[in-house]
């Protein structure tokens, strides 16, 4: 089954290829991604998507990360910047000036998880995305951190979610949106319900669904074959997404969508 909005990406017949030769080549022109993350009991996903964001073309990288473990950072290693720390190792309400002035220096945000489940650091992080209308890619536990705060985060412009689908199913509920994501649905009952949402919301939506990497906005959707999970659930997928879609933020689906590929 086909429909207009549904564009299919394979290995032969890669979708919007001039993406890839309309990035930019100098280290200036590449962006700057400020990725957001970590807690007193880990950053392996900030460490990951650094490295990543770098490999995939980014100008300049900045960590944001709790105090609480500026003892075990190489600086040498990431470019940190750290906040205080409240009484469960996560993101403290004063942290709030430090994460809107390493904003006003990124170019985009990329809140990649490990946040822990601390309410105080959720408040945090909405009001930093509430405050600026820079280009952020939200993804892994981020995502279940921020769900007090989905219909807000769904008329978001400038936001890109990659979601597993329980989280989709979750992000549903939280609007009372009229169909149920099933783990079952065919692919192409999935991108049909997925036009529709975008079509609602002004978000982007990137969910991994039977081997295939499923990106949706404003209506449009493509599907990418995938068969590298773990790529995804350790933020790598999210970080080359950040930074292609950070260096061409009015093709955002197409950037998303090449990065995949690419």
């Amino acid at each position: 089954m086909s429909f207009p909005y549904w564009h299919q990406q394979t290995t032969e017949k890669p979708l919007f290829p001039e993406i890839a030769w309309q990035r930019p080549e100098q280290k200036a022109l590449a962006g700057k991604l400020l990725i957001i993350g970590g807690n007193k009991l880990g950053f392996a996903a900030v460490a990951q998507g650094y490295n990543d964001a770098l490999k995939a073309g980014a100008g300049e990288c900045r960590a944001i990360l709790p105090e609480a473990l500026k003892k075990v950072i190489d600086s040498q290693v990431l470019d940190c910047v750290f906040t205080p720390t409240n009484l469960s190792g996560g993101m403290s309400k004063e942290s709030l000036p430090i994460l809107k002035a390493s904003t006003a220096w990124a170019d985009a945000l990329l809140l990649i998880g490990d946040n822990g489940r601390n309410s105080e650091t959720a408040i945090v992080l909405e009001q930093l995305l509430a405050d600026t209308d820079k280009l952020a890619i939200i993804t892994r536990d981020s995502i279940d951190l921020l769900k007090a705060s989905t219909p807000r985060l769904l008329q978001r412009p400038q936001t890109v979610l990659i979601v597993t689908l329980a989280q989709l199913q979750k992000i549903f509920q939280a609007v009372y949106y009229p169909k149920t994501i099933l783990f079952s649905m065919q692919v192409s009952n999935l991108v049909e319900t997925l036009h529709k949402f975008t079509i609602t919301y002004p978000v982007a939506i990137v969910v991994f669904h039977q081997n295939q990497l499923i990106a949706a906005f404003a209506g449009t959707v493509t599907t990418s074959p995938w068969q590298e999970p773990m790529l995804i659930w350790r933020g790598t997928v999210a970080a080359r997404a950040a930074v292609y879609a950070m260096q061409q933020p009015k093709k955002v689906l197409e950037s998303v969508t090449v990065s995949f590929q690419s």
